[in-house]
This record gives structure tokens, sequence and C-alpha cells, in this order.
């Protein structure tokens, strides 16, 4: 049986500045004007995370910053010792 680990990470606006988005006073928040280097930045941020074996599962912008949700399959010795 597969069995996952799930891990949030917040990041600060700060950590962002190539990546544009807007939102607006209520807190709604989108991507706009994203260009090539802005998605280079962010694929970089995520592969290094698929590096380890995490997969994204969902990313919310808001105005502070983002929040992504990652999932990876445990290990079998992980998973084992849990059964």
């Amino acid at each position: 049986m597969k069995r996952f680990e799930y891990e949030i990470t917040t990041h600060a606006a700060e950590e962002f500045r190539q990546i544009v988005y807007f939102c607006t006073a209520k807190g709604d928040c989108a991507v706009q004007d994203v260009h090539g280097l802005e998605v280079a930045v962010l694929s970089e941020k995520l592969n290094q995370r698929g590096d380890d074996g995490w997969e994204l599962v969902q990313i919310f912008f808001g105005k502070d910053g983002l929040m992504a949700f990652w999932k990876r399959e445990k290990a079998a010795a992980d998973a084992a010792s849990r059964d």
C-alpha cells in the first residue's frame, strides 16, 4: 500500500520579486504579466523540491506571498514501520 507524507511551505512575497502577481484589497490574487525569466525562477524552485521527491499538490498566492502544499511517497521502511 502506498503511503504519503505531506508538507506545507510558506514563502514571503520578497522571495518572488521576479514573479509578478496582483492582489486586490480583498486578498484575491492572480498571476499576471509573467514573462519567461519569471517562469524560469518559479520552475527552478519547483524542480529543487522535485529533486527531493516532493510533488506540488497546490499553490496559493496571497498578498504576503504564497503557500505551497507538497506530497511524496514514504520510503518502504517508513511505511512498514507504521503497519
